[in-house]
Order: C-alpha cells, then structure tokens, then sequence
C-alpha cells in the first residue's frame, strides 16, 4: 500500500479503463492516503481526492451501490468537467437521481480509492469491508477528504465499487503508464 500511495502522490492524470469504463481525471498536488489497519479497519485501501473540475469520460460499476439499506444496481455515471452529466442504473435508478440531487458537490467525485485487501473475497455489502476488496476500485460522489487535500463539499459521501482485476482492457493508468496489481501483490507497470 505505501508503494501505491508514493505513485499516487507523484502522479498528475489517472485514467480508469475496463467493461464500459473509460474515465480519466487529475490528482494532481493531491495526497494520498494508507488505510491501514491502525486508522481504518479492516485495512486494505490508498485513497486520494480528485481535482473537483477534473472527471471526464463514464464509469460503470458491477457492484451495487447502497445507501439508506437499499441496493442501486448497474450504475454509468458520465462527466464532463467534473460533474455527472448524465447516467443510469438498472435498478433503482430514482435512489441514484435523488443522492445526485442533494447538492452541487454531489455531482462531482470526492474520492478515489484502490482496494488492496485480497483477505476480503466476497461482497458483503458493508461498504467498510467492501471497497477495500484487493482489484477493485472505489469512486465516491460528494464530500472529498480534507487529509487528500480535497476541496469538494456536500452533505453525501458515497462509495461506488468496480472490479478492476487485470485482464485484457481492464488497467488503471497512471500518466500514461498502465499498472496492474499482481497475484502476488506487487504492483507491475505493463509499459
């Protein structure tokens, strides 16, 4: 996890390519975080902010999101400078509308994190352990955390998971290098 947060701190662009997914956005001056067992347990995280006006592509995410106990399924999310312009999900789609409607910080993205713990196999639906399952990737709408430097508020913070696991057309790319995290859990630059 230190050494996914020292390529995080060093880099200015991310882009996120997978099934239905090409999304890019800056962290650029940005701070990442550990969340490791002392200060967010279970550990198993690095997470940072984007720049608010950043985001720019779509996103689907194969897990559901939950929120007030119910499940939104099979959510795209679309940006443009920041801000989700357009999207949908196949079911619950009115759960989705409604938190994007809180507020203006709820369009745009608080937090990127990486999920690095591979102890956690299953979806349990608790968002604690859930978006630290090792290969995936969480985005949350809303609040940004002040400790990654981040500067958009809202009254919502809500996590988003996708499955990232390396395979052909699914990488994460940092500046214009793509990076997979190995079975053995050493993170491999494919350039």
């Amino acid at each position: 996890m230190q050494e996914l947060k020292e390529i995080l701190d060093q880099t200015d662009e991310v882009r996120l390519v997978g099934d239905r997914t090409d999304l890019t956005m800056s962290i650029k001056g940005r701070n990442a975080v550990v969340g490791g067992p002392d200060n967010n347990v279970p550990g198993g995280e690095v997470f940072t902010a984007p720049l608010d006006d950043s985001a720019e592509g779509h996103i689907y995410f194969d897990l559901p999101a939950i929120k007030y106990g119910q499940e939104v399924e099979g959510i795209t999310l679309y940006f443009e400078k920041g801000e989700v312009v357009d999207f949908s999900a196949e079911r619950n789609e009115a759960l989705l509308l409604s938190m994007l409607e809180t507020d203006a910080g709820a369009r745009r993205l608080g937090e990127l994190g990486i999920g690095t713990n591979r102890g956690i196999t299953t979806f349990t639906k608790n968002i604690l352990f859930d978006e630290k399952i090792g290969d995936t990737i969480h985005l949350a709408l809303g609040r940004a955390y002040k400790e990654c430097g981040g500067t958009n508020e809202s009254a919502i913070h809500w996590d988003m998971i996708k499955t990232m696991k390396y395979m052909p057309g699914s990488r994460m790319i940092f500046d214009g290098i793509a990076v997979h995290l190995s079975e053995d859990g050493n993170w491999i630059s494919e350039n």
